[in-house]
């Protein structure tokens, strides 16, 4: 049983909760995680995979044999990842260049769903550019969004002034220049999860349809033990929970998020959450409460 989690304390909980359950777990060493994600959703090279949401979203959306585990290993607000050099600002995105690792990165997801319904902008008059292909084979970009030239980096054409605007996360360079284009983004983040209830989801935990049926006892198990690590180290006093587990925790994310990739055709139709939860259940051959449904 091939394992792929980026988070040493998941890991080492569902590996020693799947021993106990009588499996013979091994975590692949692939960082980062996302590396992982285009072997496991086409090829099922391992069983328990961390996944971007939209990716579990498309995989779902292109046929991919790939279950929902409800555990998120990576939440955080998002406003502050569309960031620029200059005195521009979200309302000038309209006109100007935008660029984002990947169309269907999670990041670049849940922002142009806020420009959207909160900013009133309209995607298709600002010049995207995307770096990356789509970890699902099918998934393609639109015909409105351009590639960069084979070699390019976002970062570096952001800096050096080739992009006006650039989504960015973890890969955001160190530069005093760089600011948000949300004014107050973290404020705005937050008043946002208050409005919607819940904290944008970034990453959850995706198993394949044969290790499901193989061996559901340890991915049971396994779920069961990442669960008591995040409830245990949940922040007390938070409005909403940072990392949410159970298929009603992550409802709210993966219905605004199916949402928004819809709008934006980062999947070809639209998904029904309840139609990943009752695959998922039924591969395990569990109810969905079981898994916090």
């Amino acid at each position: 049983m091939q394992l792929v989690l980026g988070r040493d304390d998941l890991a080492a909980a569902a590996l020693s909760a799947a021993r106990e359950a009588g499996a013979e777990p091994e975590r692949a060493d692939i960082k980062p995680v996302h590396k992982a994600s285009r072997g496991f959703v086409n090829a099922s090279d391992v069983d328990l995979c961390e996944l971007a949401i939209v990716t579990v979203l498309q995989a779902l959306a292109h046929g991919k044999p790939v279950l929902l585990l409800p555990v998120t290993t990576l939440g955080r607000h998002q406003h502050q990842t569309l960031v620029t050099l200059g005195k521009l600002s979200v309302a000038d995105v309209e006109g100007h260049s935008v660029g984002v690792r990947a169309w269907s990165q999670t990041t670049g997801v849940w922002m142009r769903g806020f420009l959207t319904e909160q900013y009133g902008v309209d995607l298709r008059k600002a010049h995207w550019t995307t770096y990356e292909g789509h970890h699902v084979e099918g998934a393609e970009d639109p015909s409105w969004v351009e590639r960069a030239p084979a070699g390019s980096r976002l970062p570096a054409d952001f800096l050096e002034g080739r992009v006006d605007f650039g989504v960015m996360g973890n890969e955001l360079p160190a530069d005093d220049r760089i600011r948000t284009a949300v004014v107050d983004a973290h404020a705005v983040a937050e008043q946002w999860s208050r409005e919607q209830g819940f904290i944008p989801v970034n990453h959850v935990v995706g198993v394949s349809e044969a290790a499901a049926a193989e061996q559901p006892g340890a991915i049971l198990a396994a779920y069961d033990a990442m669960k008591s690590v995040l409830i245990a180290k949940e922040e007390a006093g938070r409005p909403f929970p940072l990392h949410p587990v159970g298929f009603e925790g992550l409802r709210a994310a993966f219905t605004k998020a199916a949402a928004y990739a819809l709008e934006q055709d980062v999947i070809p139709r639209a998904v029904d959450y309840d139609e990943l939860v009752e695959r998922s259940c039924a591969a395990l051959g569990v109810s969905p409460a079981r898994l916090g449904g």
